[in-house]
């Protein structure tokens, strides 16, 4: 049996911090991120992720990022700018607890998806905290988008 890694440990936090009333929570992680949704089994196009990106979609350097928040990514690009521009329309419902971290606009590295996330760069992914930093900010997305989107 293969050791847990540490989208494992984040999803068992998100898992015990999840907003209720929602729908059916569900997630799904892997070696590089976790993805989360509320309602169908499958996940869908719309979602919020915490992934571990190659650094050079943020600002060109060498290295590794961690991108945590909404994600549109369905195939039509206006389906995606209509699911971020609900989520503008609002701000003032999140923008004060999220911060200037969160950055609205073209997802990293695919410029017909869009997104509403922060990144995190150089992260030291041994860092024994770092399950609980992620899972804690996933849940605010979570926590102050999901409403809105509902």
């Amino acid at each position: 049996m293969s050791e847990p890694h540490l989208f494992d440990h984040v999803s068992d936090i998100v898992v015990s911090m999840a907003p209720e009333g929602l729908g059916e929570f569900r997630y799904r992680s892997h070696r590089r991120g976790v993805k989360v949704w509320f309602g169908p089994s499958k996940p869908p196009r719309v979602h919020y992720e915490a992934q571990v990106i190659p650094r050079r979609y943020v600002d060109g350097s060498d290295g590794l990022a961690i991108e945590i928040g909404f994600h549109a990514e369905e195939k039509d690009e206006s389906t995606n700018q209509a699911a971020l521009e609900v989520l503008l329309a609002n701000r003032k419902v999140w923008a004060k607890e999220l911060g200037r971290e969160a950055e609205a606009g073209e997802f990293l590295g695919r410029d017909s998806w869009r997104r509403l996330s922060e990144v995190w760069l150089d992260p030291d992914l041994e860092d024994p905290e770092l399950p609980f930093e992620l899972a804690s900010r996933l849940v605010d997305y979570l926590d102050l988008l999901e409403p809105i989107r509902q």
